[in-house]
């Protein structure tokens, strides 16, 4: 498989934890997302909309959107470890902790919408900081509260194996972290976060150890 990826994606970030847990091996080809090689017209055959991650597999098959890539992943290798339960409800809180970051809280902090911000509305940089730091403390003090609302304990998001939401949160506080969001007013959000990072397939995937990493 092919992952077309940037190393500090938090999009391509779930899907390399997705692909470390399931043991497949994957090739990485990386796409500048700071010096726009997402717009270039050969990765816009393989992205039309122009983001990553883009997973190509058997060469024909391109997935596209990360948690779609996820939940394809899990489905076609249902083994070491699913990603996704088997009981009907359960996928579905699943799916609702692993929308509320990555649909509503990271897209406003990503890439094309900090440039639109800073090139086309002016916004200076104690604004986008200001910016970044609301959306991701709204979108972690709701993931907080669902987590302490969900009944489930565990040492991960949902229950005592890891899950997409999983993949979904370790991305999400790395970017707290990263913009100087204090993450310790989330007890429970730092804890799965440290024990997900106490294995190996998250270790792998971190920013910092793939190959087009900047610091």
């Amino acid at each position: 498989m092919k992952l077309y990826n940037y190393f500090r994606s938090s999009a391509a970030y779930r899907v390399r934890i997705a692909l470390n847990l399931k043991g497949i091996a994957w090739e990485h080809f990386g796409v500048h997302l700071v010096k726009g090689e997402q717009r270039s017209p050969e990765y816009l055959k393989l992205n039309p909309a122009g983001l990553v991650p883009s997973l190509v597999d058997d060469e024909a098959n391109v997935i596209l959107q990360s948690l779609a890539i996820i939940e394809y992943l899990d489905e076609k290798f249902p083994q070491p470890v699913r990603l996704m339960p088997s009981d009907a409800l359960a996928r579905a809180h699943v799916r609702a902790l692993s929308l509320s970051l990555a649909c509503d809280a990271h897209p406003l902090n990503n890439v094309r919408v900090l440039s639109y911000l800073t090139k086309e509305l002016g916004v200076t940089d104690a604004q986008k900081s200001a910016w970044i730091s609301h959306w991701i403390t709204t979108g972690l003090d709701a993931f907080e509260k669902s987590l302490a609302e969900s009944g489930r304990p565990g040492t991960f998001c949902f229950g005592d194996t890891p899950t997409m939401a999983d993949c979904v949160l370790v991305p999400q506080v790395f970017s707290a972290r990263r913009f100087s969001v204090d993450v310790s007013q989330y007890p429970r959000v730092s804890a799965i976060d440290s024990h997900c990072n106490s294995l190996k397939a998250f270790q792998d995937a971190h920013p910092s150890k793939q190959q087009d990493f900047q610091p």
